[in-house]
């Protein structure tokens, strides 16, 4: 049996989105707060289909100009960080198969029991159509594991091999799991890395991110100043010892830190510019009003020739503590 994690800019069918609510915690002002996700919806249809998964399809659609390429599913939900809940996808014998894992909240932080069913009560809704589903009792969440569509996952350890996510596995149980549910040939393990006010504990998707089967993408900070400096440059050391299979260094392109951001209690925030998407249209990535979005524009444009380049201002968005990468998830043709 072949298995395969896609890389993201593999070809997709659809992207799964899952829209705020009265119900969650976005509730103290929800209008603000459905801006980015009208936003990045609309960016994401200009190619490919939107499934949004949302409380009230009618009121949600009423919010759109055009609804075109998007489909609006009542589903009930704790929150909208569905990177972490929805379908990680396989192809299994060059056929895609839907993988349902077990997500508790990062670690027991968040009640999860509504989005830790979403994935079976979408299926039995009939919008995977025949594409099989799988349901494993294995803790593992969409923004923690990368993939470069070859069989190489890169990860963290903070992450993966936390205790709280099946009782702390080392790093051999991991790829033993990997290996089995993703057919992962190898795995590349970041032991350092972390943006503050992260819930994650250090997911991939926020540090580092394969963006071809040869180059990665990782946040640099050149601020010695600030409190991420040390920790960033020994994961920048770790993803230069690296090597391809064929045993070449990858090619590597850092991300600025963006000007830190703080919320109303003086707690920062985690921006990042590596939450970013990649759709089979577009690059949408997020900005957050700093002299940086700029900067980073460029670094995106100058890679992603044949991509349209599209910013989305996220600043509501990592005040719940997630970005625009984790409001989305591709589902693979």
């Amino acid at each position: 049996m072949s298995r395969v994690l896609p890389a993201e800019w593999q070809k997709q069918r659809a992207v799964l989105m899952s829209f705020p609510h009265k119900n969650t915690d976005w509730n103290s002002n929800l209008k603000s707060a459905l801006v980015p996700f009208i936003r990045i919806a609309q960016a994401i249809a200009y190619k490919t289909p939107v499934y949004i998964i949302c409380d009230n399809k009618d009121e949600i659609s009423s919010l759109f100009c055009s609804t075109r390429n998007m489909s609006f599913i009542e589903i009930p939900t704790n929150d909208t960080w569905i990177r972490d809940y929805g379908y990680i996808s396989i192809v299994e014998n060059g056929e895609v198969k839907l993988l349902d894992f077990t997500f508790d909240g990062w670690g027991g932080k968040f009640e999860a029991s509504l989005d830790n069913e979403v994935n079976r009560v979408l299926h039995k809704k009939g919008y995977m159509g025949i594409t099989p589903l799988e349901s494993i009792d294995f803790v593992l969440e969409g923004g923690s594991i990368e993939s470069d569509g070859e069989g190489t996952i890169l990860t963290t350890s903070k992450c993966l091999c936390n205790p709280n996510r099946n009782g702390g596995l080392s790093k051999e149980e991991v790829e033993e799991r990997l290996s089995e549910y993703l057919g992962a040939k190898r795995v590349l393990w970041l032991d350092y890395g972390y943006l503050a006010g992260d819930d994650t504990d250090s997911h991939i998707d926020t540090l580092a991110r394969f963006v071809s089967n040869n180059t990665i993408m990782y946040v640099q900070c050149l601020d010695e100043n600030d409190e991420h400096y040390e920790e960033l440059k020994k994961m920048e050391d770790q993803l230069k010892s690296f090597r391809r299979v064929e045993g070449e260094p990858y090619r590597l392109i850092a991300l600025p830190m963006p000007t830190a951001k703080f919320d109303k209690e003086g707690n920062r925030l985690p921006a990042t510019y590596a939450n970013f998407l990649i759709t089979d249209g577009a690059l949408i990535y997020p900005t957050y009003s700093v002299d940086e979005d700029k900067n980073v524009h460029k670094i995106f444009k100058d890679f992603f020739v044949d991509k349209e380049i599209i910013p989305i201002e996220c600043s509501r968005l990592i005040e719940e503590g997630g970005s625009l990468h984790c409001s989305t998830m591709q589902i693979p043709f």
